[in-house]
């Protein structure tokens, strides 16, 4: 019994902390936790079965449209628009992976196992980077897909080889892994989920409302500049002139999800868990 409490007792000190045991650890966490089962399935329901029920109803009124909304019909946008709704789910998911470790008090464990505090962070972030990507480009490609066979009667429906259709549908797998980037920046800044699902939903869902009481001018100038309005940018095949190009538009939204998190992980440094 002596030999191997002596033999743990030299081993612990030698233990050293990798990235990669990290990596693991946040991807065991991630893929326990029912929430984050449950938020993709919602994420993946409400992207592909929205859009397949907006393209449907396109499809049905396509007669009943006058020539000027034909005309500038985004075919793949419209079968992509349930990612409007799966925004919230991945947002509200990227808030809960680390507001939740707060209210259970788990973050103690975490901070404890990795002193340093930024690499736990940077380990949840490169998770739900890669995990989150994955599979709502694979829900963007299948929602396009079916979107695409209920517009065939229109005329109007394109294909994955058409121009800009990829960047649109890898934008929008990108567009939804920087929403919820930047629900787990507030969770980790607020480390309270309903205040930080609340500035989320405020972000993307409030400020524009707010922007339409402005003076038309001003709404234009800022409407063009707002994260949700920024990002969204890069889903769209139909430019709009009244707004920035795909990519600039998506690195403003970008910009704003990598401030939140520096100004989370300035904080994580500095205060108590």
């Amino acid at each position: 019994m002596t030999t191997t409490t002596a033999q743990r007792q030299s081993v612990v000190p030698n233990a050293r902390l990798t990235g990669v045991g990290i990596l693991r650890s946040e991807w065991t966490k991630t893929r326990s936790l029912r929430s984050t089962v449950w938020s993709f399935i919602a994420a993946v329901v409400l992207l592909v079965g929205v859009s397949a029920l907006i393209s449907f109803a396109t499809a049905d009124n396509w007669k009943t449209m006058d020539p000027g909304e034909r005309a500038g019909f985004d075919a793949t946008s419209t079968s992509i628009a349930g990612g409007f709704l799966a925004q919230l789910a991945i947002g509200v998911l990227g808030v809960l992976l680390i507001s939740g470790e707060y209210s259970t008090g788990m973050i103690r464990s975490t901070m404890s196992a990795v002193p340093r505090r930024l690499p736990a962070l940077w380990g949840k972030v490169v998770v739900f980077t890669v995990v989150t990507f994955i599979t709502m480009l694979v829900s963007t490609l299948l929602a396009f897909a079916i979107g695409q066979q209920l517009l065939k009667s229109t005329g109007a429906s394109v294909g994955f080889g058409d121009p800009q259709v990829m960047r649109a549908l890898v934008g929008a797998a990108l567009y939804l892994t920087v929403v919820g980037l930047l629900g787990m920046g507030l969770g980790a800044l607020l480390r309270h989920s309903a205040g930080a699902i609340s500035t989320l939903v405020g972000i993307l869902l409030v400020l524009p409302i707010i922007n339409a009481f402005l003076p038309a001018d001003l709404q234009r100038t800022i409407r063009k500049f707002l994260p949700g309005e920024a990002g969204q940018q890069v889903l769209m095949v139909v430019p709009n002139p009244d707004a920035l190009s795909p990519w600039a538009g998506f690195g403003v939204f970008v910009g704003y999800a990598a401030l939140v998190m520096v100004v989370a992980a300035f904080l994580l440094k500095r205060r108590d868990v």
